[in-house]
């Protein structure tokens, strides 16, 4: 923090006439292990930090990324260099109608500093549980850092301290269960826990195939693959952009056409979260409740759509896509899933998912890794991969049975350019009916 305060003070003074700045500041101290066949393959550790400066004049304003060397002198003079580009580029550009600056000087300080684990203990509880299987994974761990400056005299600042195991177990046929175990405190017994699940999960896939016509299936969706539902939701859906321009995909719930089942309560969870609560903006962040008991509750609002539409902006991001989302647990005990599932299909994962239909808020896509055949709340047999075709409405509305009383924190495996800070908190869903279509 103390590096990235330098830096504001200087700009603060480096700046002239009527010219403002915000300075967005990001950095991570990381440590990465790859593992192929349950061995440790490659390991490293990745330290970086980097700004994004953005210069405003007269309506007009250009962004720049900036690599720190972790120099005081460097990086304040590369710092200066990316000022007097911007100061050259500026009059080259438009003034911009929705720019939206937020002139409060706003503080915000959030550090979340539980201990990361051990690596030594980490790869001795994988190395122990792992015995046996082809295992093929990635863990990612460490503190990243966030922070927001402007001329207006506003400062903020996040850290937090993560992990995320993804990894997949093989069987010999070449088929995988593919899992994670993701937070702020490794816990040996529920990484252990969650690795049996996976494990006994396996055994069932080298059981013959059980052959499966198109049609509709009582299925019981696991968190990961409600998570993939939730991720195409997100593109655009709860954007109010998107919503005013009659975009998004949740269009009809918006207008109250629609509704989703009661049990169904999403928000914005800012708080406690990996991610800061402050936008790139300028503008503070909070918890938003974007559906409440099966109805739109709230939109995620950034500057621009602020500007543009007549609204207040609640901090969103560019892309007014969700960063922490949250879904209401549900009655589901996790012992009872099977059992309540009676005989239908058990997903674990979904993948390839697009939108057949976006005003309809229909999906379709493909089963993935660990898809089972129930009967009698007994796991039977794997099933081949199949393709679905259903509505939002559907699976989350008329159809919803229950929803797990357990809920699963899901961190991004992105490490794109730098490691993700985004995250979903989700329980699995026992739904009536999912249609497949081939």
């Amino acid at each position: 923090m103390n590096n990235f305060k330098a830096l504001v003070q200087w700009l603060q003074q480096a700046i002239t006439g009527s010219e403002q700045f915000h300075l967005g500041y990001a950095d991570e101290s990381s440590e990465f292990v790859r593992f192929n066949h349950a061995k440790v393959r490659q390991a490293g550790q990745v330290q970086q930090a980097s700004l994004t400066l953005k210069l405003i004049n007269d309506g007009r304003h250009a962004d720049l990324g900036i690599t720190l060397a972790g120099e005081p002198e460097l990086d304040r003079q590369r710092l200066a260099d990316g000022l007097q580009q911007l100061r050259e580029t500026l009059p080259l550009l438009p003034q911009d109608p929705y720019l939206l600056l937020n002139h409060n000087a706003w503080q915000s300080s959030n550090e979340q500093a539980q201990p990361l684990p051990e690596l030594t203990q980490v790869l001795e509880d994988i190395s122990q549980a792992a015995d046996g299987v082809d295992l093929v994974g990635f863990y990612a761990a460490g503190p990243i850092s966030r922070g927001f400056a402007s001329s207006s005299g506003a400062f903020g600042w996040h850290q937090a301290n993560s992990f995320n195991f993804d990894f997949s177990l093989f069987h010999a046929n070449g088929e995988a269960v593919k899992a994670s175990y993701a937070g702020h405190t490794w816990d040996s017994a529920e990484f252990a826990a969650r690795f049996q699940q996976a494990r006994e999960q396996l055994e069932y896939l080298g059981r013959p195939l059980h052959p499966l016509a198109p049609g509709q299936y009582r299925a019981y969706l696991a968190p990961a693959a409600m998570e993939e539902i939730i991720s195409i939701i997100t593109w655009g859906g709860f954007s109010a952009q998107a919503i005013a321009s009659k975009g998004s995909s949740l269009q009809k719930l918006y207008a109250g056409e629609q509704s989703l089942s009661p049990l169904v309560t999403v928000s914005e969870q800012i708080s406690g979260s990996l991610s800061e609560g402050f936008s790139g903006e300028g503008y503070p962040r909070g918890d938003v409740t974007l559906i409440n008991a099966g109805k739109a509750a709230g939109e995620l609002i950034n500057s621009r759509s602020a500007a543009e539409y007549g609204l207040s902006t609640n901090g969103a991001s560019s892309d007014e896509s969700p960063s922490a989302l949250q879904m209401a647990a549900g009655s589901l005990a996790q012992a009872e899933i099977l059992k309540q599932l009676g005989t239908g299909l058990y997903i674990s994962n979904l993948w390839y998912l697009n939108y057949s239909d976006l005003p309809a808020a229909r999906l379709t896509g493909m089963t993935r890794f660990a898809t089972f055949w129930v009967e009698d709340g007994e796991i039977k047999a794997p099933v081949s991969t199949m393709r679905f075709d259903d509505s939002v409405y559907s699976l989350l509305g008329a159809q919803l049975e229950a929803l797990t009383a357990e809920r699963e924190l899901l961190l991004s495996a992105s490490t794109y350019g730098q490691r993700n800070t985004s995250s979903n908190l989700l329980p699995g869903a026992l739904v009536n009916r999912l249609t497949l279509t081939l």
